[in-house]
């Protein structure tokens, strides 16, 4: 599982990498025709409350394995944790670029309103969490992956197409949050897995009638 999600974190920084050239041509193209059109408001709504959904059904998945499979519980709870380590190393990074936001570099006019000066934009913390929580379910019920990997990438891509962060913004944020979820499953999920509550199936529900 390791080994797949590097190859995913390798592509997304391979393709933040060839963005970067091109990065205030390829923002303008989407945040300007965005804002000036009718989907803005729908835009708007996504980039701000859509990583809500996506939270939500995490919750949803964990009740489920709770009851139903407490080794694949043990893999989303893990994942849990590397989803706050790979906000955490999100958080500092950007306090080592200080990269500007775009929309106050090129000072134009955004669908949200452009963050205050010190809200840093390289990555785009919403695209870690997003990645994050997705790996995290897909490492618990790989089936999920044609759910969530979109769902994921349309919350990441949004704070593109609002005016608040470039497109290698999104994709190294992707980037981190995939790699930094599945390191930290591998690394600890062996000594989780040693824990009573979750190396012990579910209790099989009784027979009614």
């Amino acid at each position: 599982m390791f080994i797949p999600a590097v190859g995913v974190a390798l592509v997304l920084t391979l393709l933040a990498a060839a963005t970067v050239p091109m990065r205030d041509r390829l923002y303008l193209s989407v945040a300007q025709t965005v804002e000036e059109s009718f989907l803005g408001p729908l835009a708007g709504l996504v980039a701000d409350k859509g990583l809500l959904v996506l939270v939500a059904f995490t919750g949803v998945l964990a009740a489920w394995l709770w009851r139903n499979d407490r080794r694949s519980f043990g893999t989303l709870a893990v994942g849990g944790i590397g989803v706050v380590g790979a906000y955490l190393s999100s958080e500092l990074v950007k306090l080592v670029v200080t990269e500007p936001r775009p929309c106050r570099a090129l000072g134009i006019e955004t669908v949200l309103e452009c963050p205050e000066v010190g809200d840093w934009s390289w990555p785009s913390n919403h695209s870690v969490i997003a990645a994050s929580f997705a790996t995290a379910c897909v490492l618990a019920a790989p089936r999920l992956i044609w759910l969530v990997a979109p769902l994921a990438a349309v919350l990441a891509f949004s704070r593109v197409t609002v005016g608040v962060h470039y497109v290698h913004d999104v994709l190294s944020g992707m980037a981190l949050g995939v790699l930094v979820v599945a390191l930290v499953v591998v690394v600890l999920l062996p000594f989780a897995s040693r824990l009573p509550i979750l190396s012990r199936e579910a209790r099989a529900v009784p027979p009614t009638g």
